[in-house]
């Protein structure tokens, strides 16, 4: 569904891109004011525009795009993309990430003998290298047979909007109102929903630690 995303980008980056012929490896595209527009590839990067971003550009952006929260994310719906805000000192949007996501079946299947082996899980790298897809196919594998609940603070796992993308196959999505909440959520998913496995993606704040050693000494499988 790159399509989808492509289509909430202004035309003459839109168009440079599907010229490019490299949509296939991409993995961000860069709009920040008074910039030029630039694409992120697997391998180097590309300049979109000798225009530089405009207010008119970016507003377009955002009226395309789902809301954004507290956590400066917006989504669109039904799909793995995100696009994420940077604000100025008065709150307004002066620059915006727009990241692919992607589901990518198979994934797992290097590590898919410790995914099933009831232990907890914790996944360590830096931003891109596809941690958050694994968690996604974690999901979809652990849903065949167990309860699932996936704790998506910001809708990266399985996508924006109340339906979850088809990725994490029968795992039950709880949605997260504010990140500074996610550690209570995934306390609820425990006491509410009896799952036999929790998948969360960002272990950030000493409150989530505590959290994750909470849900592990219950017995329940946690893979972060």
């Amino acid at each position: 569904d790159l399509d989808l995303l492509l289509a909430v980008l202004p035309d003459r980056i839109h168009t440079e891109l599907e010229r490019s012929g490299r949509t296939s490896e991409l993995i961000e595209v860069i709009l920040d004011l008074g910039r030029l527009p630039e694409a992120r590839f697997a391998s180097g990067e590309l300049v979109l525009s000798d225009d530089e971003i405009t207010e008119a550009d970016i507003e377009m952006v955002i009226s395309r795009t789902g809301d954004f929260g507290t956590d400066n994310r917006a989504g669109i719906e039904r799909t793995l993309h995100r696009i994420s805000a940077m604000r100025n000192r008065k709150g307004q949007i002066i620059g915006l990430t727009c990241r692919v996501g992607r589901a990518v079946y198979g994934t797992i299947e290097i590590i898919k003998d410790i995914v099933l082996s009831e232990k907890s899980i914790l996944l360590l790298g830096r931003p891109g290298v596809g941690k958050t897809t694994l968690l996604r196919e974690a999901a979809r594998v652990r849903g065949e047979a167990k309860r699932v609940v996936v704790v998506d603070t910001s809708n990266e796992i399985a996508g924006d909007g109340d339906i979850p993308h088809p990725a994490i196959g029968r795992a039950r999505r709880m949605q997260v109102p504010n990140p500074n909440l996610q550690h209570e959520v995934m306390i609820e998913a425990v006491e509410n929903h009896m799952p036999k496995v929790i998948i969360i993606d960002e272990i950030g704040r000493e409150l989530e630690a505590a959290a994750a050693r909470t849900i592990a000494e219950r017995g329940v499988q946690l893979i972060g």
